[in-house]
């Protein structure tokens, strides 16, 4: 395998607040906002319903959290168990979104910001 020479010691243009102002009121920017907000809203809001559901039931619903499933497993640890599941779960969604739809925007807009514009 053959390696490359990568050029970090360039330097980069860093931009002026006005930059950053006219970027930040760009429509660009305001569609990767938008669908950011799109995603993390309605998720963040599912898994806090999920898991005010699973708090709600272990206080409240003690004799069908601990019904049986089988051996010594009882719905309580099965419903536990599947708040780490649905966790790794929207990571797992968020990152396929995040690369399919927010990282190419942000990168065409920081390399908008980081450039030549002459």
């Amino acid at each position: 395998m053959t390696s490359i020479e990568l050029d970090d010691t360039a330097p980069r243009r860093a931009p002026s607040a006005a930059e950053f102002a006219e970027v930040q009121a760009s429509p660009q920017f305001q569609e990767l906002r938008t669908r950011l907000r799109r995603f993390v809203f309605p998720m963040t809001a599912l898994f806090l319903l999920w898991y005010l559901g699973y708090v709600l039931l272990g206080a409240y619903a003690h004799d069908f959290m601990s019904r049986p499933v089988f051996g010594d497993v009882n719905v309580g640890l099965l419903l536990g168990l599947g708040q780490f599941v649905s966790t790794f779960a929207i990571t797992a969604l968020y990152v396929r979104f995040a690369n399919r739809e927010l990282d190419p925007r942000a990168a065409t807009i920081r390399g908008y910001l980081e450039g030549d514009r002459a």
